[in-house]
């Protein structure tokens, strides 16, 4: 079963997981494969128990915190990051990335051009985005119809 550590008395050795169930299990320091990386918020896996006080869980294995963010299908590594900016930017208001079918056929594209007579401004909207910069000075740039701007900058902002 999986959980998250929602407390960690390390002074008295032991805390308490959040399952998947959101139920809080209790969690000894013995039971622990790796206690070492006992702290709190940390993800886990766990056989689920009862004790005559409760819940509880052993052969806790804690999982080591990755050393890479996963954003739209890249991998970043968390040390690389240099800078990261959220901005908004005037687009057109027809620009979305169809998540669903995001392979184009060529019949589509050629129905989208237009002889210049007939092309019309187009209304734009305002679509926030998110840019990743890199040490190796590679710049990833993500659109809200990609990510949750605003969840994945909270994100950053923790590590």
């Amino acid at each position: 079963m999986n959980g998250v550590i929602t407390t960690w008395f390390e002074d008295k050795g032991f805390g308490f997981i959040k399952d998947e169930n959101g139920d809080n299990r209790y969690f000894h320091i013995i039971k622990v494969a790796n206690p070492e990386l006992i702290k709190k918020d940390a993800v886990v896996t766990f056989e689920p128990t009862t004790n005559t006080k409760g819940l509880s869980a052993f052969a806790v294995k804690v999982a080591p915190e990755s050393k890479y963010i996963h954003i739209a299908g890249e991998r970043i590594k968390i040390t690389s990051i240099k800078s990261f900016l959220a901005y908004s930017e005037e687009v057109p208001a027809d620009a979305k990335v169809d998540k669903e079918n995001a392979i184009l056929s060529v019949g589509l594209l050629m129905n989208r051009i237009k002889p210049k007579d007939e092309e019309n401004q187009a209304t734009t909207r305002t679509m926030k985005k998110l840019a990743v910069t890199t040490f190796q000075n590679h710049t990833f740039i993500f659109s809200e119809d990609e990510i949750n701007v605003d969840e994945t900058m909270k994100i950053l902002k923790s590590l």
